[in-house]
C-alpha cells in the first residue's frame, strides 16, 4: 500500500458502454500464458497451464472492495462494471461468473498494451477506482518479458472532504489440477506466507508432480502492507446452499478485514488476501497484487488441431524456459515485486516513444495491439530457449501445430521486437527441420531430434524461411550466426532444383507441385510462390556473395532475373497476377515431400486452384522484400497496379449481400478485404477453399503493400477496416483471429512501421536509414536488439537528425535519408543505452 504516484500510464484506446463485452486484454509474459482483463475489470480466460482455455472462468476469484467513512457507513462492491444485459439470461440466471455480487455502476477502459486500465466509480461508492493492469513488455529483453505475473494495482481516489477507510480484497480459486478442459483439483492447499512479500501461496499434495496441470500459484502483495487472509473458505459440507460465499461476503463487509477458515476436506481451496488503508480527502493510495504461476510440464504439441494423438511427440514433456528460472510461483512473485519498479519504468519506455512518434493512430494500435500474440498461448519458448509456436489457438487446444513456415512467414513483430527470439526460429528451420536434401519440414515436431518427421514441404514456408533469415541478419549484423546456418540455407534453396520440384527445368519460374498457405497444392506458375521464390534467390545471392560464394551467388542472379521476366511476361494480366494452371503430366515424377492429404485428389486434373483471380497476398514477397531491403522483385509499375486492382475487385464497404461458404471472420455492415475476387470471370467450381474468406494477417499484407508504394489512402483505409473490426464490441481488441484465436500471421501488422519511416538497419553494414520527412518528425524505430527515436528537423543547409538510443545497443557507421542525402563515418560510432546523437544530412 502506498501514496499514489502521478499516472503516467498512457492511453492509445479508450472503451465504453457496449464496446466493453468483448475485451478480453492478455496478461501474462512470452511462453507464459496469460489469464486476462476483461472490459468490466473481471479476470477471464484463465490460461496458464499450458494450453488454451479459452472461457474458462474460476468460481469465487474476484476483487472487491470495502469503505468506511467518517460516519461509519459502510459499502462492499466487487472491484468490476456492471453485467451487460445480454448477459443476464440463463437456465439457471445470468451464467457471468460470482454474478450475484453488487459492481460498480460506470465503467470505462483504457488501454495501450500492454498497459489495461479499467475506471470505476458509483454515487453510492465514497472512493472512485482505477485498476491499473499490465505484464512486463520490453523489445530486446526477452528475460524481462516472459515474466508469469499480472500485475494489479488498484488506485483509490477520495473526491470527498473526510477520510475513508478501505480494503481491498483478491480472491483466487486454487483450481491446480485442472487446465479448463481436463483435470481435477485433487488436495490443494493454500498457505499465508510474511517475508519479502505478504501472500498466499498455492499448491498441490493430490497431483502428480509429472502431470501437464500440475504447478503453483501466488498471490501477493507488497512488503509493509496492512493485511489480512484466508487460507480457505468455508467447506460445502458445513456451509451448504451457497453459504460459503455469504460467508465471506459477511465477512469481509463487516470490517474490511478477514478471519481464516479451516478448510476442511476440500480440495480445491479458495485464498482470499484483503489490504488495508485509510485515503485522506482529495488523495489516493494505491495497492498492489501480484498475481503469478508456475506449471512447469509443457507437453509437445499436445491434441491440437492438425496434431494427431498419435503423432511421434504425442505426451512428451518439453517444459517451459519460464520456470526453469524460478523454483515456483512465489520465488517469481519475489522477483516481479524486487524488480518492479525498474520493469514497468522499462515498459511504459517503451509505449510512451511508441505513441509519442508521429505514426497514424490506427497503425499505432494495429501494431501494438497485435504484440499481445505472442504472450498467448499461440506461442512457447522450451527451456533450451527456443521459441515456437502454434498457428493459433482453438478455445481448448492449439490450433496447427509446428511453428507453421507458410503462416508464421508474415509475421514481423518478433523479428524487430526481439531478435534473439527471431534468430532460434531461424536456427530451428534449417539446423534441425531441414534434411540433408534440403526439403524442409513446414511443421517441426518435438523434441527437437523429431524435428523433420512431418513429411510435407511448403513452397511458399520454405521460400520465406530464406527471406527472413535474411532480414534477421542483417538486424543482427553476426555473420558467424549465418556462417553456421548457411550449409542448411543453401541447401533448401537446391531443393527447387531437384528433379520432380518447384523448379526443375531451373528458369527462374516456380512451376512444380506447390503446398502453400491456402492449405492445398498449386499446380503450375503463380504470383504467391513465384515472388516468394524470387525474393529467396535475391537473398540468397546478397548472402552467398558476403560469404564469398561467388559462383552460388552468381547462379542466384541469374535466375532471379530470368524468373522476374518470366513472371511480368506471362502472369501480368495489364492490372494484376495471374495463376497458370499446368497439371501434372505424370503424377509419380512429383518430388516426395511436395504433396499433403489436403489438395487436389488428381494432380493430372487439378481442382482447388487460384486460376485467374485476383489474390489479396499475390505480392508477399514483394512485401517481405520491401521489409529486407531488397527492392523490387517484379516491375515496380505492375506492383503499383496490382495493388490498385486488389483494392478496386477485393475490398467491401458492406458485406450484407456476401455468400461465404467457409469461416466468417467479417460480417454485417463491416469492410474487408477479400481473399481473392474473380472480375475478369474464369472462377473454377473449386477454386481454393478460403477464396471467399477474410482474414486480417492477409489483408495486413496487401495493405502495407500499399504504403509501401504511398498509396497511403488505401493502404491506411484497409488498416482501419480491420481495426474497426476489432473494438471491443464486435470483437475483443486483441484478439484477431484466422484459423484460431491470436492469429500468428496478424503480427504482419507491425511491418506497417517500417514501410511508413523508411526505416532499415544492417548491422552486417552498420548502417540505418529512414524517409526524408517534409517538416519536423519523430519516429520510432527497433532492430530487435535496440530501439529509440528519430527525430528530423528540415533546415536551409539540410535536415537535423537527432537519434536515441533509448534500449540496447547501436552500431553505426552510415546514416541515410533515403533519396536526400547520407552520412558516413570513419569509425564506428558505439551507442548505448541513453545516447543521443546528432548529424546534419545535406542534400546529395
Amino acid at each position: 500500500m502506498s501514496a499514489a504516484k502521478e499516472n503516467n500510464w498512457p492511453v492509445l484506446t479508450r472503451y465504453e458502454s457496449n464496446h466493453l463485452r468483448r475485451i478480453a486484454l492478455p496478461l501474462g509474459g512470452i511462453g507464459t500464458g496469460t489469464v486476462s482483463l476483461g472490459g468490466r475489470g473481471n479476470l477471464q480466460d484463465w490460461e496458464i497451464v499450458n494450453r488454451p482455455a479459452k472461457g474458462f472462468q474460476l468460481d469465487k476469484t474476484f476483487f472487491a472492495l470495502f469503505t468506511r467513512d467518517a460516519e461509519g457507513n459502510t459499502c462492499t462492491r466487487a472491484l468490476e462494471g456492471a453485467i451487460p444485459v445480454e448477459d443476464f439470461e440463463g437456465a439457471t440466471g445470468s451464467l457471468i461468473t460470482n454474478h450475484g455480487l453488487p459492481r460498480f455502476r460506470n465503467c470505462r477502459f483504457e488501454a495501450a498494451y500492454p498497459f489495461g486500465q479499467v475506471l470505476l466509480d458509483d454515487g453510492d461508492v465514497p472512493l472512485q477506482v482505477r485498476l491499473q493492469a499490465f505484464n512486463p513488455l520490453v523489445p530486446g529483453d526477452a528475460a524481462a518479458s516472459e515474466l508469469p505475473v499480472a500485475v494489479m494495482r488498484f488506485e483509490l481516489t477520495n473526491p470527498g472532504d473526510q477520510p475513508v477507510a478501505a480494503s481491498v480484497c483478491g480472491s483466487l480459486l486454487n483450481f491446480i489440477g485442472t487446465d479448463g478442459s481436463q483435470g481435477e483439483a485433487r488436495g490443494n492447499v493454500n498457505e499465508y506466507r510474511n517475508g519479502s512479500l505478504r501472500g498466499l501461496f498455492m499448491r498441490s499434495e493430490g497431483i502428480d508432480s509429472g502431470a501437464e496441470q500440475y504447478g503453483t500459484l501466488a498471490l501477493a502483495s507488497t512488503p509493509g502492507a496492512d493485511v489480512s487472509w484466508r487460507t480457505a473458505w468455508q467447506t460445502f459440507d458445513s456451509r451448504p446452499w451457497g453459504d460459503a460465499l455469504l460467508d465471506f461476503w459477511d465477512d469481509f463487509s463487516d470490517d474490511g478485514r478477514l478471519e481464516e477458515r479451516d478448510r476442511g476436506g476440500e480440495q480445491a481451496p479458495v485464498g482470499s488476501l484483503a489490504v488495508s488503508t485509510t485515503v485522506a480527502p482529495g488523495s489516493s493510495e494505491t495497492i498492489t497484487f501480484l498475481l503469478c504461476w508456475h506449471f512447469p510440464n509443457r507437453l509437445a504439441w499436445p491434441h491440437g488441431w492438425h496434431q494427431p494423438e498419435a503423432g511421434p511427440d504425442n505426451g512428451v514433456v518439453i517444459g517451459n524456459h519460464y520456470t526453469s528460472r524460478f523454483a515456483d510461483a512465489w520465488e517469481a512473485a519475489d522477483f516481479c515485486a524486487a524488480n518492479l519498479d525498474q520493469l514497468e519504468n522499462d515498459t511504459l519506455l517503451f509505449v510512451n516513444s511508441f505513441l509519442a512518434s508521429d505514426l497514424p493512430e490506427v497503425v499505432k494500435e494495429s501494431a501494438l495491439y497485435n504484440v499481445s500474440t505472442l504472450r498467448s498461448q499461440t506461442t512457447f519458448r522450451t527451456p533450451d530457449g527456443y521459441t515456437f509456436g502454434w498457428e493459433g489457438c482453438h478455445d481448448n487446444a492449439g490450433c496447427c501445430f509446428g511453428s507453421c513456415t507458410h503462416v508464421w512467414n508474415y509475421e514481423q513483430a518478433t523479428a524487430f521486437l526481439f531478435g534473439e527470439l527471431a534468430s532460434g526460429m531461424r536456427e530451428v528451420e534449417f539446423l534441425y527441420a531441414t534434411r540433408d536434401d534440403g526439403g524442409m519440414s513446414f511443421r517441426v515436431h518435438l523434441p527437437l531430434e523429431l524435428a523433420t518427421s512431418w513429411s510435407v514441404a511448403a513452397a511458399d514456408g520454405q521460400m520465406g524461411c530464406i527471406m527472413k533469415i535474411h532480414r534477421d541478419w542483417q538486424l543482427k549484423g553476426d555473420d558467424d550466426w549465418l556462417r553456421k546456418l548457411w550449409p542448411g540455407v543453401r541447401r533448401a534453396l537446391e531443393f527447387c532444383w531437384l528433379p520432380g520440384g518447384w523448379d526443375a527445368d531451373q528458369d527462374g519460374v516456380m512451376e512444380g507441385c506447390q503446398h502453400n498457405t491456402m492449405d492445398v497444392e498449386y499446380y503450375g506458375p503463380n504470383p504467391q510462390m513465384g515472388i516468394w521464390y524470387l525474393g529467396a534467390l535475391r537473398s540468397g545471392e546478397e548472402m552467398a556473395r558476403h560469404l564469398g560464394e561467388t559462383e552460388f551467388a552468381d547462379r542466384c542472379h541469374s535466375l532471379f532475373e530470368q524468373g522476374r521476366a518470366w513472371l511480368d511476361a506471362n502472369l501480368f494480366n495489364g492490372e494484376y497476377y495471374e495463376h497458370e494452371i499446368r497439371a501434372a503430366n505424370n503424377p509419380l515424377d512429383i518430388r516426395n515431400m511436395l504433396t499433403s492429404d489436403m489438395g487436389a485428389p488428381d494432380p493430372g486434373e487439378p481442382v482447388l486452384q487460384l486460376g485467374p483471380g485476383c489474390l489479396v497476398d499475390q505480392l508477399v514477397g514483394q512485401f517481405q522484400a520491401h521489409v529486407n531491403g531488397l527492392g523490387y522483385l517484379v516491375d515496380p509499375a505492375n506492383v503499383r497496379s496490382t495493388l490498385d486492382s486488389i483494392m478496386r475487385y477485393n475490398f467491401r464497404e458492406s458485406f450484407y449481400g456476401h455468400f461465404n461458404h467457409m469461416r466468417s471472420y467479417v460480417l454485417n455492415d463491416e469492410s474487408a478485404l477479400l481473399m481473392a475476387s474473380y472480375p475478369r470471370g474464369g472462377r473454377s467450381k473449386r477454386p481454393f477453399p478460403y477464396f471467399n474468406e477474410v482474414m486480417t494477417g492477409f489483408e495486413y499484407t496487401a495493405a502495407i503493400g500499399m504504403l509501401y508504394e504511398g498509396q497511403m489512402e488505401n493502404g491506411l483505409r484497409c488498416i482501419q477496416a480491420v481495426r474497426d473490426r476489432y473494438d471491443g464490441k464486435r470483437r475483443s481488441p486483441f484478439n484477431e483471429a484466422e484459423c484460431g484465436h491470436h492469429y500468428a500471421r496478424a503480427m504482419a501488422s507491425w511491418a506497417a512501421v517500417p514501410a511508413l519511416t523508411g526505416f532499415r538497419y544492417s548491422g552486417v553494414t552498420q548502417s540505418m536509414a529512414f524517409a526524408p520527412s517534409e517538416g519536423p518528425s519523430q519516429q520510432f524505430w527497433s532492430n530487435g536488439y535496440a530501439w529509440g527515436l528519430c527525430r528530423q528537423t528540415p533546415g536551409a543547409d539540410g535536415v537535423q537528425v537527432e537519434l536515441d538510443v533509448l534500449y540496447g545497443e547501436l552500431s553505426l557507421r552510415e546514416f541515410e535519408l533515403t533519396g536526400f542525402g547520407s552520412v558516413a563515418f570513419e569509425e564506428t560510432e558505439r551507442l548505448g543505452k541513453g545516447a543521443q546523437w546528432r548529424t546534419l544530412v545535406r542534400l546529395s
